[in-house]
């Protein structure tokens, strides 16, 4: 029954700033690791950063200084922030809860869009 559902995106000018939210239902968001990935046109989905149970985050080099993950374990929600973003952030943006309490899970959010226009 678990569900994540992203939303935030659109579309910005370079420069500009956008935020990102993955809400879940269910009751093992506390328990998760929260990856956000990307996929641009014609590109591999990479990894763009994690923020897990204790709140530790890391961020692929591309985007690091820039953007900023979150989570709020009350509202079962996380967040990616993304500032000062570049044409080239362009891309589909998904999330994905990952844990293994109980045995191994993983849950996709289905992407928003973030366009950054120059």
């Amino acid at each position: 029954q678990v569900q994540l559902v992203e939303s935030g995106g659109g579309l910005v000018q370079a420069g500009g700033s956008l935020r990102l939210s993955c809400a879940a239902s269910g009751s093992i968001f506390s328990i998760s690791t929260l990856d956000w990935y990307r996929q641009a046109p014609g590109k591999q989905r990479d990894l763009v950063g994690s923020i897990t149970i204790g709140g530790t985050t890391n961020y692929a080099d591309s985007v690091k200084g820039r953007f900023t993950i979150s989570r709020d374990n009350a509202k079962n929600t996380a967040y990616l922030q993304m500032n000062s973003l570049k044409p080239e952030d362009t891309a589909v943006y998904y999330c994905r809860l990952t844990g293994r309490r109980y045995g191994f899970f993983e849950y996709w959010g289905q992407g928003t869009q973030v366009t950054v226009s120059s």
